[in-house]
């Protein structure tokens, strides 16, 4: 028995009509509402960024001001650096609770010394800095770590922009996964085939991504080293073999397959060999998930008439429903604190992001389009990035989990589908 094309969004619906995409088209961050508490800042444009290929201080604003976190604060005409101790008075009558300045200078071996500090304004202190020497290709990263570095001083908890993103592209007769940062920028492709590419998944440890294949004429699983490129072919069974989802561990992946019939979920060593079955039903088994600390495994089935969530012990057993609220529930993401449960469902025809607190079973919808697809959290857990149609085009998105701060990963040229985030870079 095959998936029904309607409910398999994350697998291969949507992306075979998906328009091309120009390779490397940069993406324009737009980001829209308002949180009801955002930390006001002030980044001042880095002494020597306008000789630089990057402008530093703009790349770490749309970091923090996509975050949801954060609200910007007009720094045009400040001429600071990381050396200066500025006057706070202006900046505390502007509002912002705090300022960031730096610099970039090009060294003789080519690289780029991009240097920072951060200040409390409201209490005068300097909160620290950092510098980085790199190449031009790593002034963005250098921007992103920057962004990371303030996020954390002020709030807490770690920062998610230097981290990286995978998802695919159909341009023309060619398909790509593509590796980028988390602002979609940066886009670098791991594979080009002919033949689609779908559900790619991240290995907890950042090295690997599995996907779906079909270059074989059929949907196959492989592994692929991110820094390498090199791949190993997983599950190339009989019939259909997908939706790839890694252990926490990094060294067992749960698949479907269609091996023994119908579409059942089993497991697999992630280098390969025989599956272990998990599932025995007569309906249709599908989009594993592992919980963050291993101890179940969420998917969907229809065993109840129509698609719903489901989770179940690593090993099987009896499966325990988990979605409610609404008749048709698909593509289950988990929190990295095991928190919340995001996922799809179809409202009135509409295909929109839910997003559930497992403690309680609170359901919110918190996007206004209706085509969404494929969330996946940020290893932060603090957003979600998700495919959606917006304004009659396709197009990556970020949302907080409120879905009061959203930002647009827009292609110039075309279509992106099927995002996963990354975890914390080691």
């Amino acid at each position: 028995m095959n998936i029904p094309a309607q409910w398999r969004r994350r697998q291969i619906v949507g992306l075979l009509g998906a328009a091309a995409l120009p390779a490397f088209a940069q993406f324009r961050v737009e980001v829209t509402g308002v949180g009801l508490t955002q930390l006001p800042i002030a980044v001042a444009a880095f002494r020597g960024e306008a000789e630089a290929p990057q402008k530093i201080a703009a790349i770490v604003q749309a970091d923090l001001e996509r975050s949801g976190q954060f609200r910007a604060i007009n720094a045009a005409g400040a001429a600071l650096d990381e050396g200066s101790r500025p006057d706070l008075t202006p900046w505390r009558q502007k509002g912002a609770d705090s300022l960031a300045a730096g610099s970039v200078t090009r060294l003789a071996d080519g690289r780029y010394d991009v240097r920072f500090r951060l200040w409390d304004v409201v209490r005068g202190q300097d909160l620290g800095g950092q510098s980085y020497a790199v190449t031009v290709g790593d002034l963005r990263l250098a921007a992103h770590r920057i962004a990371d570095y303030i996020y954390e001083k002020l709030t807490g908890e770690k920062g998610v922009f230097s981290t990286r993103i995978a998802y695919v592209t159909k341009a023309g007769t060619r398909y790509n996964l593509w590796v980028a940062d988390a602002d979609g920028e940066n886009a670098q492709s791991a594979l080009a085939s002919g033949e689609p590419i779908i559900s790619p998944a991240w290995s907890a440890d950042g090295g690997r991504i599995a996907y779906v294949s079909f270059e074989s004429r059929k949907p196959v699983v492989y592994v692929h080293e991110v820094a390498s490129g090199k791949r190993r072919l997983i599950a190339n069974f009989r019939g259909s073999n997908s939706a790839p989802a890694w252990s926490p561990d990094g060294r067992t992946l749960a698949v479907t397959l269609s091996r023994d019939g119908g579409s059942q979920l089993y497991t697999i060593d992630s280098n390969g060999g025989e599956p272990r079955r998990l599932t025995q039903s007569a309906s249709i088994d599908t989009e594993p998930l592992y919980s963050p600390d291993g101890r179940s495994i969420y998917f969907v089935s229809d065993r109840g008439g129509a698609p719903q969530i489901y989770r179940m012990p690593p090993g099987g057993g009896n499966p325990e429903r988990v979605t409610f609220t609404g008749s048709y529930n698909i593509s289950p993401t988990l929190s990295p604190d095991g928190r919340w449960l995001a996922y799809i469902s179809r409202i009135s025809g509409a295909f929109k992001l839910q997003v559930m607190e497992l403690g309680s079973g609170t359901v919110h919808s918190i996007t206004d389009t209706t085509a969404d697809e494929s969330p996946s959290f940020a290893p932060n857990g603090r957003l979600i990035v998700y495919a959606t149609r917006q304004n009659g085009q396709e197009a990556l998105m970020t949302t907080t989990l409120d879905g009061k701060i959203k930002a647009r990963l827009a292609g110039k040229g075309g279509d992106i589908r099927e995002p996963d985030w990354g975890p914390f870079q080691k």
